[in-house]
C-alpha cells in the first residue's frame, strides 16, 4: 500500500514540473528575452537619459557683490576677570548672605566671620593708645614748667633735656599705638568679606559654622566677570600677514555656535599674541564682546569668524553651483538660446555663506546650474524651472523664472 502512495506522489510531481516548463516556453519563446541593457538603450537611445527629454534644472546668474573675507578659528570663552574670594583672617563663618549664581557688585557683602575676637583686640589697642596719650600729655606739661623755671636757675639744663627726651619717647609710643589701632581696625574690617569685583557668583564652597583662614586656597566662592567677556582663539601662522595688514584698525569678530550655523555675538579683536606657538604653528588672539545678554559663558567652545577684508564687486555664483572633479572646480552653464548645458572649468576664490567667488571661467550674467547638475553631461538638453535662491538674489530668481 505504501509503495502505491509513493508512485502516485511521484507522478504528481512529474506532471507539475512538465506544466511549468510548458507554460514558460510558450510565454517566452527563444530570442525574446530582454535585458536591462537593451531596455535602457531602447528607452534612452544613444543619448542616455537625456534622449527621453530635457533635464529639469534650476539656474542662477553670475553676479557681482561685496564678498567678505573671513578667517575661521575655534575659540574658548574666558571671563574678563576671575576672583576667588578667600578669607583674609581666621575665624568662624557666621553668615553667608549671598545667593549662588547671582550677580554682585564690587563691595557687596558675601560672608561674615565672627568679629568678637577682633573687636576685643581693637578695644585693647584703643585703651593702650589712651593711656599713652595721657602719659604724653603729663610729660609735656612738666616740660612746659621746666622751661619757665630754667631761666631763673631752678631747673638745670640737664633736667630740661631729660624731660624733653621723655616727651619724645611718649610721643613715639602714641604713634605706635595709632598704628596698632589702625591695624586692628583693618583686621576687624576683614571679618566682613566683600566682593572684590563685579560679576556673577559661582557655587558656594564653605558653609556657615566652618572655620576659614587665608591658608584655605579653595576660597568661599568664585566671581567671574561676564560683561564684557573675551574669546581666545588660534589661527595658522600664515594668516599673520593678513592680521597685521589691518594696520591697527579694529577687526570685527563673530562668535558662532558649535554647529557653525548660528551667530551668537559680535565683538572686536583686541590682542594678537606677541609670539607664534612653534609646537602647533599657530598664533593666539583675543577678542572682546559686550555680552549684554550673556549668551557667551566662561569655558564655552565657539567657532570664530574674523573679518579681515571685504572684496568689492566680486563675481560670485551660488556655492551649490560649484562642482568638483579630477581637474578642479567647474560649473554647468546654460546657454540663453540653445538651452543646452556646457561644462565650464572655473577658478574659485573666497566662499562665504551661500556664495563663492569666481576668479576665472565665468562672466557676469552667465546662467550656472544650481540644481540638477548631477544628471548632466556636456551638451545635454535642459529645461529651466523656477528656483528658490538665497535671500538678496532677486535678479537671479527673475532670470531663472524667465528661462
Amino acid at each position: 500500500m505504501a509503495k502505491k502512495w509513493l508512485i502516485l506522489m511521484g507522478l504528481v510531481v512529474i506532471v507539475a514540473v512538465a506544466w511549468v516548463v510548458y507554460h514558460h516556453y510558450t510565454r517566452h519563446p527563444a530570442g525574446s528575452t530582454t535585458t536591462a541593457a537593451s531596455t535602457q538603450a531602447g528607452r534612452y537611445g544613444k543619448g542616455g537619459k537625456n534622449a527621453e527629454g530635457p533635464v529639469l534644472v534650476t539656474v542662477a546668474a553670475a553676479r557681482t557683490q561685496d564678498m567678505p573675507v573671513y578667517l575661521d578659528g575655534l575659540g574658548t570663552v574666558q571671563a574678563s576677570n576671575t576672583a576667588t574670594v578667600i578669607a583674609q583672617v581666621s575665624g568662624q563663618l557666621i553668615s553667608v548672605p549671598f545667593k549662588e549664581g547671582s550677580k554682585v557688585k564690587k563691595g557687596d557683602l558675601l560672608a561674615r566671620i565672627d568679629p568678637r575676637p577682633f573687636q576685643s583686640t581693637l578695644d585693647q589697642a584703643l585703651a593702650k593708645q589712651a593711656q599713652d596719650q595721657a602719659q604724653l600729655k603729663s610729660v609735656q606739661m612738666d616740660l612746659a614748667r621746666y622751661r619757665k623755671l630754667a631761666p631763673q636757675g631752678y631747673v638745670s639744663g640737664q633736667q630740661l633735656d631729660q624731660q624733653q627726651q621723655l616727651v619724645d619717647q611718649d610721643a613715639a609710643l602714641v604713634k605706635a599705638d595709632k598704628a596698632a589701632v589702625e591695624s586692628d581696625r583693618i583686621q576687624l574690617s576683614y571679618t566682613d568679606i566683600r566682593a572684590p569685583i563685579s560679576g556673577r557668583l559661582g557655587i558656594r564652597q564653605v558653609d556657615v559654622g566652618n572655620l576659614v583662614s587665608a591658608s584655605n586656597t579653595t576660597g568661599i566662592v568664585t566671581i567671574t566677570q561676564t560683561q564684557p567677556i573675551s574669546v581666545v582663539f588660534t589661527l595658522p601662522e600664515q594668516t599673520l600677514t593678513q592680521l597685521r595688514s589691518a594696520d591697527g584698525k579694529p577687526l570685527a569678530v563673530t562668535a558662532l555656535d558649535r554647529n557653525n550655523s548660528k551667530p551668537l555675538a559680535q565683538g572686536q579683536l583686541t590682542v594678537i599674541n606677541n609670539q607664534i606657538d612653534q609646537s602647533t604653528g599657530t598664533i593666539e588672539l583675543k577678542a572682546m564682546f559686550p555680552n549684554t545678554d550673556e549668551v557667551l559663558w566662561p569655558g564655552q567652545f565657539v567657532n570664530v569668524q574674523l573679518l579681515v577684508n571685504t572684496l568689492q564687486k566680486a563675481l560670485v555664483v551660488p556655492t551649490a553651483a560649484v562642482q568638483r572633479g579630477p581637474d578642479g572646480a567647474y560649473v554647468y552653464v546654460v546657454g540663453s538660446s540653445s538651452r543646452t548645458a556646457q561644462l565650464e572649468p572655473i577658478t574659485t576664490g573666497q566662499s562665504h555663506g551661500d556664495y563663492t567667488q569666481v576668479l576665472k571661467g565665468l562672466k557676469l550674467g552667465d546662467q550656472a546650474v544650481v540644481d540638477g547638475a548631477y544628471l548632466l553631461k556636456p551638451g545635454a538638453r535642459v529645461k529651466v524651472q523656477p528656483a528658490t535662491l538665497p535671500a538678496g538674489n532677486a535678479s537671479t530668481a527673475a532670470a531663472a523664472s524667465a528661462g
